[in-house]
């Protein structure tokens, strides 16, 4: 679709509905699938505009969490304090909207784990990521420092192995915070990746200008 808002993290809610971070106007949409119409979920908290929604994950009862940092954009045409605050949000199902962490420099990618109630959010400014237990109100509790490692996207496999992206390529951690290997991707800066296609056994990075894809024997997380 275009035009798209400027979308950047997206997070598919199965079976007609793609959640966007779209940063034009600095807010989170709802697109729908068939028609490509969109709603704003959100676009600010308390009376302050968002400094950029950038990545988001949707657990399975709804509720979509999503981070904002601050990449001052020059296509905007509306002014953002330079201070803005940076955050990590959770909007419920029903719509309220609360902060759930304000204390990282740049918080960036975002990724979640349904069925062990985790949530793992990369603070880029800082260069490290942290895994939190979602608790049963929706909050998030129990930080802990999972690698001293950044992160543009993430993703997860159902081995609960995390992958990262950055300057390097494609950084894969085990699920206690080993790291296993970098997929080396030849474009200097890899911004997203997650898995698809047949059984989730594909995996596809975005970096750049370009789009790879490789096969894997292990399946992403669902």
């Amino acid at each position: 679709m275009s035009p798209c808002g400027r979308s950047n993290g997206l997070f598919f809610v199965a079976p007609d509905k793609l959640i966007a971070c779209a940063d034009a106007n600095n807010e989170m949409w709802s697109i729908n699938l068939n028609d490509k119409s969109h709603k704003v979920l959100v676009d600010s908290v308390d009376g302050r505009r968002f400094g950029g929604p950038n990545d988001c994950w949707v657990d399975t009862n709804g509720t979509i969490y999503f981070t904002d940092p601050l990449y001052m954009r020059p296509y905007w045409k509306h002014t953002i304090p330079s201070d803005n605050p940076r955050g990590v949000y959770r909007l419920s199902k029903d719509g309220e909207l609360t902060q759930v962490v304000d204390d990282l420099v740049q918080p960036n990618g975002i990724i979640g784990d349904s069925e062990n109630r985790q949530l793992w959010i990369a603070d880029i400014g800082d260069k490290k990521t942290y895994r939190y237990d979602i608790a049963e109100d929706g909050s998030l509790t129990n930080r802990e420092l999972f690698c001293q490692m950044g992160s543009d996207g993430m993703t997860l496999d159902q081995q609960r192995n995390l992958y990262l992206t950055g300057g390097a390529g494609v950084t894969i951690f085990s699920a206690d915070g080993n790291k296993l290997e970098t997929i080396a991707v030849p474009k200097g800066w890899t911004a997203n990746v997650t898995f698809g296609g047949e059984g989730h056994r594909e995996l596809f990075i975005t970096a750049k200008d370009a789009v790879y894809t490789i096969p894997m024997r292990v399946s992403g997380l669902r």
